[in-house]
Order: C-alpha cells, then structure tokens, then sequence
C-alpha cells in the first residue's frame, strides 16, 4: 500500500508525461519503496519501519522518484 501511494505522489510532483497506468505505478511505488529504505539505512542509518512514520513516507517517495526519473532517462533512449 505504501509503495502504491508513494508511486503515485512520486508521478504527481516529478513533472512531464511517464506513462504507465495503475500496475507500472504500483510497480514504481514498491521498487522506489525499496530504493528509498536501502539509500536510507546505507547512508543515513534510518529504514522504513512503520506505516504512519513520516520517514517512512519520505523515503519511499525520494525513492521513487528517484526510480521515476531513471526510468524516464531509459525510456527516453529506447524512442530516440
């Protein structure tokens, strides 16, 4: 749940047209989920650890938009 959220604020903030429906933010929202809690313990020594934490939330949306944004760079290579 938390990754589906976080993909769609991520989609939200990051600006310009990415693409995909409901099943490629889910995807999104979970791998930026992971990508967030991993930069977060490997170098600020925080995790995603409950639901309701604002850290959390943090994580998991820098996550994804971090996720967003390389997907949109090898996107944007396959077309050109």
């Amino acid at each position: 749940m938390l990754g589906l959220i976080a993909g769609s604020i991520a989609k939200a903030i990051l600006p310009g047209r990415q693409g995909g429906g409901w099943f490629a933010t889910l995807l999104l929202g979970v791998v930026g989920s992971v990508v967030g809690g991993w930069i977060g313990s490997s170098l600020f020594h925080v995790g995603i650890y409950h639901f309701w934490s604002l850290q959390s939330w943090l994580l998991a949306i820098v996550g994804s938009l971090i996720v967003l944004i390389v997907w949109g760079f090898i996107k944007g290579r396959r077309s050109a």
